[in-house]
């Protein structure tokens, strides 16, 4: 019976675990970044107003 064999086996699993959460957590830093980016660039959008606070209020639903 090799009992060595098998411990390889797992540890290799072990380490391809990790290394794939370690990929993971990678991807998830970086779309959060890039999310981040994305909320700060719409925030120095301005904000269209127009002169007449009324302008818009009536929609027209017959076509």
């Amino acid at each position: 019976m090799d009992i060595q064999g098998a411990s390889h086996s797992a540890s290799s699993g072990a380490t391809l675990e990790i290394k794939s959460l370690q990929l993971a957590k990678s991807q998830q830093e970086t779309e959060g970044k890039a999310t981040l980016q994305l909320l700060e660039s719409a925030a120095d959008v301005p904000k269209t107003s127009s002169a007449n606070p009324a302008l818009g209020s009536n929609i027209d639903t017959f076509a």
